[in-house]
């Protein structure tokens, strides 16, 4: 494979060992590869690199998410992704336990699984969350890439970057197995390469940071608890045994399915505050995590050890000129909430295309400078969300008694839970508030879908300001056509009943779409034309009453929010980027002068 794309990377000179090629991505991650698979989809081809000798070879992320799915989607790896993950139905709830095999104190459905929110999380969109760890999906993405026209080279390390008198970008670089150093000329720069960022180094981007949380310890471990999990179904079990002596580094867990039932990493936290000098030793990790099991006579193989910091850190700005950065080198924090992996495929997504645009003429290079602008305050409010979830967990700590390091009072508001008394009570009814606390994290269809893009690549000339988000804009998606939010789903279907179609669906594609209805022939007229006088396709579709399209369940007139001869305008990335409301006259130099404004010409 290797050999299929070396042709599309011309050797300036085998003396000075200097490559070209217009698109290099530095990292392999969930960030980086799926870059790689966007811009593919575009039909652009570059080199991918990453210091590690492969893809990932420790899960890490995990939880993929309806907004990530319908990104890879677009591109045909949704199927893929569904296959190879663990799904929905296996993620049903989050548990507060003594022990893996031990009693149960609490427990929440999660990720989508709680009938009372299903008809929100199915209204939101065509796709549901599954359990897909970063040892899986990466290489889908790497695979996909290199099918697509990446060349990725793995033990290959940057170095630092320059500019050549014509503004040509020089990157260096170290091939880690022979550690001969290079050079890879190229236009466009994306710094991948996760949360130690030497590209974000380099560039000087401040960083906008708070203060952690602490460490935390990633235990992986091999131990079979199937026999355990029939009834205590899901993918996050949180230990804590409040009545009981600890030690600091291990005071509380996060079991976490990894393959269920019989891989699991144990996120393992020290008492909230505690100075860690001396870290344990295998046989002290065995013991806890046994501890953590219940069931001693259960065999445990620990697999991997690995010491993280919760941070609270997102960069000012995510591209300087022709450099980009993404994913964990912009924004940094615990994996609460499961958001990110996901805002990586985000991040790459609606950079792609604007990419694409520009690369083919299509739009001016000032397209460009609305990465940051749309990206950055998505980034800043997933590291507030995700630390803001772990500070929602400590009043579940509070009423378990977990809080304090005298173990005679842990015992004695442990106790109080069992008593009937009033502290009893009124303990019982706080582990019973904490626990409702957490569907900030478990149900967050809202936080995970209510991204709201301000730039000059929405057009919002016309509009009226915009309707305020859900009272909970956390636990609830916003369904709306407002310019520069996410185009709504509904399903549709053609007049003699075939495969049902989301109107995601219908976007995409690397292209323009105009959504109208009865009385919108005009527009789909005019979106001919000025594709036409623009070098490019619009996509035309007419949802309604003996349309292209029927609305079934008439979940798109309810949600669509303009007349059915408006038209709503959809950017490659599936985001709204103009509609009007009805049909105007001269609509086709009304569409010029929107799609003229968006692409910057």
């Amino acid at each position: 494979m290797e050999a299929i794309f070396t042709s599309r990377i011309k050797a300036e000179s085998a003396l000075s060992s200097v490559l070209e090629t217009d698109h290099l991505i530095i990292g392999a991650g969930p960030a980086g590869a799926s870059l790689a698979c966007f811009l593919a989809q575009h039909g652009l081809n570059g080199v991918m690199i990453a210091a590690a000798p492969g893809t990932a070879d420790t899960p890490r992320a995990h939880i993929t998410n309806m907004a990530a799915l319908e990104c890879l989607r677009d591109i045909g790896l949704e199927e893929e992704c569904v296959k190879a993950a663990t799904k929905g139905d296996n993620m049903t709830h989050t548990r507060w336990c003594r022990s893996m095999a031990g009693e149960e104190f609490a427990r929440i459905y999660s990720w989508g699984n709680d009938p009372a929110r299903k008809g929100e999380y199915d209204a939101a969109s065509p796709c549901n969350h599954v359990d897909l760890p970063q040892t899986v999906l990466e290489p889908i993405l790497v695979r996909h890439a290199t099918l697509n026209g990446f060349s990725v080279r793995f033990d290959t390390t940057f170095l630092s970057y320059s500019r050549d008198p014509s503004g040509t970008l020089i990157t260096h670089v170290r091939d880690n197995l022979t550690n001969q150093e290079y050079q890879i000329k190229t236009k466009y720069l994306y710094g991948c390469d996760g949360a130690r960022s030497q590209v974000i180094r380099q560039l000087g981007i401040p960083l906008i940071k708070k203060p952690g949380q602490g460490l935390a310890i990633n235990i992986l471990a091999e131990a079979d608890l199937s026999h355990i999990l029939e009834y205590r179904k899901g993918n996050l079990h949180w230990v804590m045994q409040p009545d009981e002596e600890y030690p600091v580094w291990g005071w509380s867990t996060i079991v976490r399915m990894v393959k269920p039932w019989h891989e699991w990493m144990f996120i393992v936290f020290p008492f909230p505050g505690a100075e860690i000098e001396t870290f344990p030793t295998h046989d002290e990790y065995l013991q806890r995590v046994k501890q953590f099991i219940g069931d001693y006579s259960i065999p445990v193989k620990i697999l991997d050890v690995s010491k993280w910091y919760i941070n609270e850190i997102v960069a000012e700005s995510y591209s300087e000129g022709n450099i980009f950065c993404l994913g964990d080198a912009v924004h940094r924090h615990p994996p609460i909430n499961g958001l990110g992996s996901n805002t990586c495929i985000q991040d790459a997504y609606n950079l792609a295309w604007k990419i694409a645009y520009t690369e083919k003429g299509l739009a001016s290079p000032t397209l460009l400078n609305s990465f940051s602008l749309e990206r950055q305050p998505v980034g800043h409010g997933v590291i507030t969300r995700a630390n803001q979830g772990l500070r929602d967990h400590a009043p579940v700590w509070e009423a378990l008694g977990m809080l304090d390091d005298d173990l005679s009072i842990r015992r004695k508001k442990f106790a109080e839970l069992s008593a009937t008394t009033p502290e009893g009570m009124k303990r019982r009814a706080q582990l019973m508030e904490g626990v409702k606390g957490t569907e900030h994290e478990f149900h967050a269809v809202g936080v995970e879908m209510n991204q709201r893009y301000i730039s000059k690549a929405v057009y919002l000339e016309n509009e009226e300001s915009r309707p305020p988000l859900p009272e909970d804009p956390v636990l609830h998606h916003e369904i709306t056509t407002y310019p520069g939010s996410r185009l709504p789903h509904a399903w549709v279907n053609t007049r003699v009943p075939g495969k049902q179609l989301s109107t995601i669906d219908l976007a995409g594609h690397g292209k323009f779409s105009l959504f109208t209805g009865i009385g919108g022939e005009a527009w789909k007229v005019a979106a001919e034309e000025v594709g036409r006088s623009l070098g490019l396709e619009i996509m035309t579709h007419s949802i309604g009453w003996c349309q292209e399209y029927e609305d079934v369940y008439f979940d798109w007139a309810r949600r669509r929010e303009i007349e059915e001869n408006g038209c709503i305008l959809v950017r490659p990335d599936r985001f709204v980027a103009w509609r009007s409301k009805e049909m105007i006259s001269g609509c086709a130099e009304k569409l010029q002068k929107v799609m003229k404004s968006i692409l910057g010409l």
